[in-house]
């Protein structure tokens, strides 16, 4: 079982969100989604600026296993994407709670069902 940060949400699409400072939060993929990809070959971000909706997909992360599309678990406007996953994506595997960030949102609304790190661990479990 992955141990998730208790100060993350988590969304059922395997994605997390960190609380928003001054409105901007940071979104990751978890280990448990990074375990289950493999080795993350390649990371297409939403760019600065686009706007996010939650739930939708806004990019991709290809793996040697396969394709999987990114969701954002906000809405709002993107404020910064992470250069460095794009240049090393293999850091999405490494530290996926860390410098494997994806992206910041101004956040403007917030998806439903985001889950706890307990319930999060709970919906992985089963």
């Amino acid at each position: 079982m992955s141990i998730n940060p208790e100060q993350l949400r988590y969304s059922k699409e395997h994605e997390w969100l960190s609380a928003p400072a001054e409105g901007v939060a940071t979104v990751g993929i978890t280990s448990h989604a990074a375990d289950s990809l493999g080795d993350v070959v390649f990371v297409q971000l939403p760019e600065v600026g686009s706007t996010v909706t939650a739930g939708e997909s806004c990019g991709e992360l290809e793996s040697t296993k396969s394709v999987s599309d990114l969701y954002s678990p906000v809405s709002g406007e993107v404020t910064e994407a992470n250069q460095d996953v794009v240049d090393d994506p293999s850091l999405v595997n490494s530290a996926p709670f860390e410098g494997g960030w994806l992206f910041k949102v101004k956040v403007t609304e917030e998806g439903a069902d985001l889950l706890s790190a307990a319930e999060y661990e709970a919906f992985t479990a089963g």
